[in-house]
C-alpha cells in the first residue's frame, strides 16, 4: 500500500479509513479537502488538478514518513485527486491512525501543510465569470510551522482508547491573487520566473527541483555559493554537514558569513541563511563532523551529495558511502589557483575516486586552504561550478559531467579533460576495496572513540610547547624545511631536554621514523592536520606513545610559533 498517492476518480473513504486499522491504536484524525464555489469573491464552477506524478509521490511519501518519524503514529496515508473535479467533490484525503488522539491530530496537520507547500500540484480554476488559470499548489502556501499545533475544533474527540475523530475544514482553496486586489497583500515570495522561462527548465523542471533533496558536505569556501544556488533555485530539502566553527580567516572566501558570526557553527550559519533566502526551503543543519558511523544515515534521503571538504580523508569516505548507497556525488577540490570537479555516478557504471586512486591520499601530503594559501574567489568559481552541475543532473539538462575529471588553472584560464575509466575489477558496486575500506574506517572510529572515552584521545592540548615539554613529551615538528625556517619552534629552555626533531610529514610516511625517546611524542604542525596524520601512521607502525598537538601551532594561546 502506498502511503501517498493519486486517485483519477472519488476518493474511496470507507476503503481508505479500512487500510489504517490498527488494534493497537487508539486514535484517528482525518482531513477532507472539498471544492468549494468561490475563492476570493469569485464563483467557481469546476476545478483541474494535475501533477508530476512521479516527483510528486515521491515527495508524499516523503512527508507522510516523516510525519510517521516525527510524531510516532502507527498508520497514516494520504490521496490527492488529479483530473475534472465538481462542487463539492473531495480533492484531497489525509488519514492518520496512532495510540492517542493527539499525535494523530499533530500528524495529520502536518501532512496536509506539508503536501500544500512542496508536492508539485498545479490546480486549474474556472469561474462563471469565464476566467481562468493555473495555480501552483505548493508555491501558494505559507511555510509549514515547525512544530504543528492540533487540528482546529471542527474535530471532535472521546477517550485516548477509542477516539476516532475527523477534521472538515470544507475547502480545498489554496490562495489564488487578482490584479485588481490589493487587500492584505501576502509577504514577498520567491520567484524562479527568471530561470523557468529556459525552455530546459519550465513548470516541470522547477517542480523536480522542488523535490529534491541534496546534501551538501561542507559550509565553507565551497559550500557557501552551492547552498546560495541551490536555495535562490527553489531546491526543495538541503542538508548542510559541517562540523566546524566559523574563524576570521574564513571570511575572504566565505562570504556569506560576518565578522560577529565568528565562533559559532558554520552549519547552523548556513542553515540560518538559506532560510533567509528562501523559506521554502527545508533545511536541516547537522554541526557535526561526517564520519563512517554517521554517514550512511545522514545521507540516506539525499537525490544528491555534493562534496565541499577540504580533506582527502573526507572525500574518499564520502565516495565509499555514496557508492555503497548507489546516490551520486559530486567532488571539487581546490588548491591554490587551481582546481577540479568529478561526478561519480554509483547506479550508471561510472569510475569513482577509488577506480583512479585506489588507496585514498594521505591528509597533509597537500595543503589545504589554511596551510597553501588561496584568493577568495577561487572556491568561489569552483563552488559555483559546482552548484551549475547539481542543477544540470537535477533538471536532467544535456552537457554533464561523465566518465572524466575536469581541471581549471584560474591563472591562465586553461580547461584540462581527463578521461576517468572505472576499474577493471569492479564489476559491480560497491566493490570489495569499498567494502574493506569502509570496515577500516568503522574500526579506527570505534578504536578513537574508546580511547576518548578512557582518557587516550590521540589528539591533545597545550597552551604552549614550554607546557608539553614539562608535561615529559618529546616534540617532533612535521612542517616542511621552509616552514620551519619561517616560524621556528623556540628551543628548549633547560639544557637536559631534548632539542625539537624536525621530520617533515612527506619523508615519515615514505617511511622515516623520529628518534625513539622515553617519553610520550608530541607531533605538531602549523594547524593540526599534519600532526593527526602522522600520529595515526606512527601508531598504526606500532608506536602506542604518539600524540597529536590538537589546533597546532596556530592554536597556541600565545602563537609564538606563528
Amino acid at each position: 500500500m502506498n502511503r501517498f498517492e493519486f486517485s483519477h476518480t472519488a476518493i474511496d473513504i470507507p476503503a481508505a479509513q479500512a487500510t489504517l486499522a490498527d488494534p493497537v491504536c487508539g486514535g484517528y484524525a482525518a482531513f477532507e479537502g472539498w471544492v468549494r464555489n468561490h475563492n476570493e469573491g469569485l464563483a467557481v464552477r469546476r476545478l483541474e488538478y494535475e501533477a508530476f506524478e512521479a516527483l510528486a509521490v515521491k515527495e508524499g511519501e516523503r512527508i507522510v514518513a516523516e510525519a510517521q518519524r516525527r510524531f510516532g503514529v502507527e498508520q497514516a496515508r494520504c490521496i490527492h485527486r488529479i483530473g475534472d473535479l465538481t462542487i463539492g467533490d473531495l480533492a484531497v484525503w489525509v488519514g492518520v491512525s496512532a495510540r492517542h488522539r493527539d499525535e494523530a491530530f499533530r500528524a495529520c496537520r502536518y501532512i496536509i501543510d506539508e503536501v500544500k507547500h512542496r508536492v508539485p500540484i498545479w490546480k486549474k480554476e474556472h469561474y462563471e465569470n469565464g476566467d481562468s488559470g493555473w495555480v501552483n499548489c505548493e508555491r501558494c502556501a505559507t511555510a509549514p510551522r515547525p512544530d504543528p499545533e492540533p487540528l482546529a475544533a471542527d474535530a471532535h474527540a472521546d477517550t485516548d482508547t477509542d477516539t476516532h475523530t475527523q477534521a472538515h475544514p470544507h475547502s480545498h482553496a489554496h490562495a489564488h491573487s487578482h490584479a485588481d486586489s490589493h487587500v492584505n497583500e501576502p509577504a514577498p515570495a520567491p520567484d524562479y520566473s527568471r530561470q523557468m522561462a529556459l525552455p530546459d527548465v519550465g513548470a516541470r523542471g522547477q517542480a523536480a527541483l522542488r523535490a529534491s533533496h541534496v546534501a551538501v558536505i561542507g559550509a565553507g569556501g565551497l559550500g557557501v555559493p552551492v547552498l546560495q544556488y541551490l536555495a535562490g533555485a527553489g531546491v526543495g530539502a538541503l542538508t548542510v554537514v559541517d562540523g566546524d566553527r566559523l574563524e576570521a580567516s574564513n571570511l575572504h572566501r566565505q562570504t556569506w558569513y560576518q565578522l560577529a558570526d565568528c565562533g559559532q557553527p558554520k552549519a547552523e550559519l548556513a542553515a540560518t541563511r538559506v532560510r533567509a533566502l528562501n523559506p521554502q526551503v527545508r533545511v536541516q543543519a547537522r554541526a557535526q563532523r561526517l564520519d563512517a558511523a554517521n554517514g550512511a544515515d545522514w545521507l540516506a534521503d539525499a537525490d544528491l551529495i555534493v562534496d565541499c571538504t577540504d580533506n582527502f580523508g573526507s572525500k574518499f569516505l564520502l565516495n565509499d558511502l555514496a557508492v555503497t548507497l548507489r546516490k551520486p556525488v559530486l567532488f571539487a577540490s581546490v588548491y591554490q589557483y587551481e582546481g577540479q570537479l568529478q561526478m561519480v555516478r554509483p547506479d550508471d557504471s561510472g569510475a569513482c575516486l577509488r577506480c583512479l586512486w585506489p588507496q585514498a591520499t594521505r591528509d597533509g601530503l597537500v595543503g589545504n586552504c589554511a596551510e597553501a594559501g588561496v584568493l577568495g574567489p577561487v572556491p568561489g568559481v569552483f563552488g559555483s561550478l559546482q552548484a551549475l552541475e547539481a542543477l544540470k543532473h537535477l533538471l536532467g539538462l544535456p552537457g554533464r559531467l561523465r566518465d572524466e575529471l575536469l581541471m581549471m588553472d584560474l591563472l591562465t584560464f586553461s580547461v584540462t579533460r581527463v578521461r576517468a575509466r572505472r576499474a577493471g575489477e569492479c564489476t559491480q558496486a560497491p566493490c570489495g576495496r569499498i567494502d574493506a575500506a569502509l570496515q577500516s574506517a568503522r574500526s579506527q572510529l570505534a578504536a578513537r572513540r574508546a580511547a576518548d572515552s578512557a582518557g587516550e584521545s590521540i589528539e591533545t592540548q597545550f597552551d604552549s610547547i614550554d607546557a608539553a615539554r614539562r608535561a615529559g613529551f618529546a616534540i617532533v615538528d612535521v612542517r616542511e624545511a621552509l616552514e620551519v625556517a619561517a616560524a621556528p619552534i623556540a628551543p628548549a629552555a633547560a639544557a637536559d631536554e631534548p632539542p625539537v626533531q624536525v621530520l617533515p610529514l612527506s619523508a615519515l610516511l615514505e617511511g622515516a621514523a623520529p628518534r625513539t625517546a622515553e617519553g610520550p611524542l608530541l607531533m605538531v604542525c602549523a594547524r593540526g592536520q599534519r600532526s593527526l596524520t602522522a600520529a595515526q601512521a606512527l601508531r598504526e607502525r606500532g608506536l602506542a606513545r604518539v600524540f597529536s598537538l590538537r589546533g597546532g601551532l596556530a592554536g597556541l594561546p600565545d602563537r609564538a610559533a606563528n
